[in-house]
């Protein structure tokens, strides 16, 4: 029998916890963060550990893809998860009680806007986050494969 590898979830304390509730009831207490405001959990590989990591996003659906933005709160580096999957495009998300695997990429100069208008109306801190750094903040479509 082969043992389950350990996921390691954000060091970010409230996300970590965030993580923790949504595993634990099946997205029953984390899926809807705020009234509107949904996330999934995204695992990647460490692109230098090796290790799988967790953490939870906010997302919108895109057909039958989900939309997550690389923000990182406005920081002038991209976050963790998107340098892994730039690494590594597979990853594992699950959307409430449902998991499955998915291939990300990043939206095309074409897609972006309309994308970007559509995370900022569920989150409108996003064009905060944008107006504070100047790395151009990626849009990370997660695909079903």
């Amino acid at each position: 029998m082969v043992a389950k590898e350990q996921v390691r979830d954000s060091p970010v304390g409230w996300v970590a916890d965030h993580v923790r509730r949504y595993v634990e009831t099946d997205g029953a207490d984390g899926h809807e963060m705020l009234p509107g405001v949904f996330t999934l959990l995204l695992t990647t590989r460490g692109r230098r550990s090796g290790s799988l990591r967790r953490t939870a996003l906010i997302y919108a659906c895109e057909g039958e893809a989900y939309v997550v933005v690389a923000s990182q709160g406005g920081a002038p580096d991209h976050p963790a998860w998107y340098l892994n999957l730039r690494d590594d495009p597979q990853a594992e998300v699950q959307v409430g009680a449902e998991r499955f695997t998915t291939r990300a990429r990043v939206a095309s100069a074409a897609e972006k806007p309309r994308m970007w208008a559509t995370m900022a109306s569920i989150w409108p801190e996003f064009n905060d986050y944008q107006a504070r750094t100047d790395r151009e903040i990626p849009v990370v479509v997660l695909e079903r494969i």
